[in-house]
């Protein structure tokens, strides 16, 4: 399948840097919103994140502008109309992304495929609110999208070969690196992340250690660049907990039950650093 228009659903942090990525990779691009404010902040991201590029060599100033003009920023969904392939990269709750699936069905044209962002979500489940459940795929980017190179690609129950391998082609042109993964409760990624991250916070309700010292013995301990309690407020404390309880209770095992003093900073409004304060505090 010729893919030439890509729709990206959501202006967030995943949604900008999707539209990013697939703009500087050739494609047209359509970034939507329900706010305009979400999207001017999405645009102004990605003129930061190329002007960096610029800024360090990896980019020319004429394609940097090649790039934002392929871009078009709009609170239409109707843009859907025109679409190859859309990514849906709103919040992550089923109840919206059905709601979203179910309204893109029905917009876009009957050869789109359309594919969601979710980072834990049955795609099968997704897939049964629409007409075409073998045109629905997951692909999981990693956050930030500029950087990370992998994308978990995800079949639901009745995903084509064609569509998959379309999906496979195009995660190459824009420079990632696709991984196949089978329809399960957190996939890979977040099914070994989130409950060692949800480890990392019950050793500190628990007292074993400090959140300093926790994140100082996997950062220099386990050679990862950054500490789970540090990552956790970097991905979002409730964003986390959503996850713990699809794979508590999609998976059914009690070792993904989510830690309680996760509970509370979420009860608290403490969700990290898009609110200032999580497990750290940020200005």
């Amino acid at each position: 399948m010729n893919v030439r228009r890509i729709v990206v659903i959501g202006a967030g942090q995943m949604g900008s840097g999707i539209a990013q990525v697939c703009a500087a990779a050739g494609y047209m691009v359509n970034m939507q919103d329900l706010k305009q404010e979400q999207l001017d902040k999405g645009m102004a991201i990605i003129t930061k994140n190329l002007s960096r590029q610029v800024e360090k060599g990896r980019l020319t100033e004429e394609g940097k502008q090649a790039t934002l003009s392929r871009i078009t920023p709009t609170v239409d969904v109707s843009c859907a109309k025109e679409a190859d392939l859309i990514i849906e990269a709103a919040v992550e709750r089923m109840d919206i992304k059905k709601q979203i699936f179910k309204q893109l069905d029905e917009i876009a044209p009957q050869h789109a495929i359309l594919a969601t962002n979710t980072s834990s979500l049955p795609i099968t489940e997704i897939a049964a609110v629409t007409k075409r459940p073998e045109q629905v795929i997951g692909m999981h980017f990693m956050n930030p999208v500029p950087v990370m190179k992998l994308v978990e690609i995800i079949r639901g129950l009745a995903t084509t070969d064609a569509v998959y391998e379309t999906i496979e082609s195009i995660t190459k042109q824009i420079g990632k690196v696709p991984v196949e993964v089978n329809d399960f409760p957190g996939f890979v990624s977040n099914r070994i992340l989130l409950p060692m991250i949800n480890e990392a916070i019950y050793a500190l309700y628990e007292g074993v250690a400090t959140k300093e010292a926790i994140d100082d013995v996997m950062k220099l301990g386990m050679n990862h660049p950054m500490g789970p309690l540090t990552l956790a407020d970097f991905i979002g404390l409730d964003t986390c907990l959503y996850i713990m309880e699809v794979l508590h209770e999609g998976l059914g095992d009690s070792k993904y039950r989510p830690c309680p003093l996760l509970r509370k900073y979420v009860s608290a409004g403490w969700l990290g650093k898009k609110t200032g304060r999580g497990f750290y505090i940020y200005e």
